[in-house]
């Protein structure tokens, strides 16, 4: 992660993003795809003055995908709080965040990145943990309903 600071080559006293603007391909590196699966992978787009994180969030079925839907909805409309959250994910991928080369200056890099795992990771087991208790509740209901049949 070694972002710097570098203006806009196109409007004097900007600073834009690059990896956002994609103006110039110079400045921008290959993009690395880390993939678990087909429905799990993490994209990593950089550029010289910052760098973008886009994850796709295991959807394995249909619970799982209105859970990550919420979830991430959730999450987004408070991107504000997370400082390097975007609040649109990338296309194809639930959440992504953006770090500029503000970010590395402001925080430490090696927090960043534990962040970002330690992100991934309570992601992944809430995930779980809301899917068990949805079963869990269905069970209870459906146990209640066929009671009265009975």
């Amino acid at each position: 992660m070694c972002l710097q600071n570098f203006a806009s080559q196109e409007v004097e006293r900007h600073n834009k993003p690059e990896v956002e603007a994609a103006n110039n391909s110079e400045l921008l590196m290959n993009r690395l795809v880390v993939s678990r699966n087909a429905n799990e992978r993490v994209l990593i787009e950089s550029s010289i003055n910052s760098m973008r994180i886009s994850i796709k969030i295991k959807q394995s079925d249909e619970i799982e995908s209105i859970l990550c839907k919420k979830f991430t909805r959730f999450m987004t409309q408070r991107a504000e709080q997370f400082f390097i959250m975007r609040r649109k994910a990338i296309e194809d991928y639930d959440i992504s965040f953006l770090i500029t080369n503000f970010h590395t200056e402001a925080f430490l890099k090696h927090k960043l990145t534990d962040f970002i795992v330690q992100f991934m990771q309570d992601v992944d087991k809430e995930i779980n943990e809301q899917k068990l208790s949805v079963n869990a509740r269905a069970r209870i209901v459906a146990q209640s309903y066929l009671k009265e049949y009975q």
